[in-house]
């Protein structure tokens, strides 16, 4: 019997259902009812015969989900109903009793948290192989010279592993981020009912530690109204994401005729349709694209929560194409960043001949000045003049006169043996002591920090 006297309109049906996305959720729902079932015998909701054929019929269900033998229906609304429908099938009429002292409210929100969970733990592995292969490159790469920018300019000299490091740090936090993600799905939804709890004693608690969770929801309008935990693993990957674009970016310029810092390997790289010598880093520019893509879909589950009344609405079905979506997007960026990273060929003559204009070294003869007791903004005026006189001139800073030193500073052109040294490009790199800095001292220090962090992952 139904309370409607006709039947859904064809095109509303195919609104409504969710059946052609969330049922990659099947091992998340057969894992939840296996506990429901269980716990419903322990708490003597059900017989404990029931139980058993419950749990025997779930476990045919799997097996022909897992096996792709399992046969949806034009009437399967969603993945919990398909489930529900051949398990009754399977058992006969006490497959109804599943879902006794649950409703679909809970039951989806709990098949969520279990799958924002492992794909929270699945990021963090992928990107720890990404850090490990960032990490690894630094290592062999740990004195290779190449020219920092700011502005896309030249502007002071690090080492190679000093900014393959740069993006280790921040996948170190993107790991972080997705560890309190898994945290953030810690306690149980099931047994919230619709929105105001269940009529049956049961025990949450038993279902929680079958399951993996620390404890139960303590309210039940906020366990079904959550999507908070989604949009936790969302931020993450948007975050993510936007590093992994800056990456992508990176590897396009430095594959680049122009800049020619390395080579991407012809297996992370595409040719064009109509000029035979292209090699295209599309790869690599495609972390570029694919880091809106993902916080596109983090502001849509935003507008989706938005001003959206309590407890249960039909909008929350929005939640899985943009979460399904974003754990497929991230994967396979991570892997092909990963990729790429191990792969890629680096020329450290080019890198080195890059970093080795002198007027990179502008600051250290600023620094050189403070040194010798000018005030810094009076040294910085003096060697401005000085760059402007070597452009000028089509000269390098060290084939300026003691007459041109002197008419800019005559401290200078007092030291020009100190001011020799500091135009030295290894004197460049290696008086960046600073704790964090691109000398050789402290970038093997963060090698030795980098290995630690690797190796201990974030905090529980």
């Amino acid at each position: 019997m139904s309370r409607f006297g006709e039947p859904q309109h064809p095109d509303f049906q195919r609104l409504n259902a969710s059946i052609g996305f969330d049922r990659r959720l099947w091992p998340q729902d057969i894992s939840q009812s296996r506990a429901h079932a269980r716990m419903l015998a322990d708490s003597a909701i059900i017989s404990a015969e029931d139980s058993d054929a419950l749990l025997a019929g779930l476990e045919e269900v799997e097996r022909e989900l897992s096996e792709g033998s399992f046969r949806f229906a034009p009437e399967d609304e969603d993945i919990h109903m398909a489930i529900e429908r051949r398990l009754t099938e399977i058992a006969g009429a006490v497959g109804g009793r599943l879902h006794t002292a649950r409703s679909r409210n809970d039951q989806v929100v709990t098949d969520l948290q279990l799958y924002v969970r492992e794909q929270s733990v699945h990021a963090q592995v992928a990107i720890a192989r990404l850090m490990a292969a960032l990490l690894l490159r630094a290592e062999e790469h740990v004195d290779w010279p190449m020219p920092g920018y700011t502005h896309l300019q030249r502007a002071q000299p690090v080492y190679l592993s000093h900014h393959l490091l740069a993006y280790f740090w921040m996948l170190a936090r993107d790991r972080a981020r997705f560890a309190a993600a898994e945290r953030a799905t810690r306690r149980l939804a099931l047994g919230a009912g619709a929105l105001a709890g269940v009529n049956f004693d049961t025990n949450r608690h038993l279902v929680a530690h079958e399951l993996g969770f620390e404890e139960p929801a303590p309210n039940s309008i906020d366990a079904v109204a959550g999507r908070d935990f989604i949009l936790d693993y969302l931020s993450a990957a948007a975050t993510c994401s936007t590093h992994l674009s800056r990456l992508g970016a990176e590897l396009v310029l430095w594959s680049s005729a122009e800049f020619a810092f390395c080579e991407l390997p012809d297996s992370w790289s595409s040719g064009s349709s109509i000029m035979p010598q292209k090699k295209n880093p599309d790869a690599a520019e495609l972390l570029r694209a694919k880091a809106p893509r993902v916080v596109g879909h983090l502001a849509a589950l935003h507008g989706v929560m938005h001003a959206l009344p309590l407890t249960y609405n039909k909008d929350l079905q929005e939640d899985k194409e943009h979460l399904f979506d974003v754990v497929d997007t991230l994967e396979l960026t991570l892997a092909a960043a990963a990729g790429m990273i191990a792969a890629a060929a680096f020329d450290r003559e080019r890198l080195s001949d890059a970093a080795s204009d002198e007027l990179a070294a502008a600051t250290d003869v600023a620094d050189l000045l403070v040194r010798l007791g000018v005030p810094f903004r009076e040294a910085h005026g003096a060697v401005a003049g000085l760059v402007r006189a070597a452009l000028d001139s089509g000269r390098r800073l060290s084939e300026l006169s003691a007459g041109e030193l002197a008419r800019h500073s005559e401290t200078l052109a007092a030291h020009r043996d100190e001011l020799a040294e500091v135009l030295t490009q290894r004197s460049w790199l290696e008086s960046k002591v600073s704790e964090g800095g691109t000398s050789l001292a402290r970038v093997r220090e963060q090698l030795r920090a980098a290995r630690a962090e690797l190796d201990e992952g974030p905090s529980a």
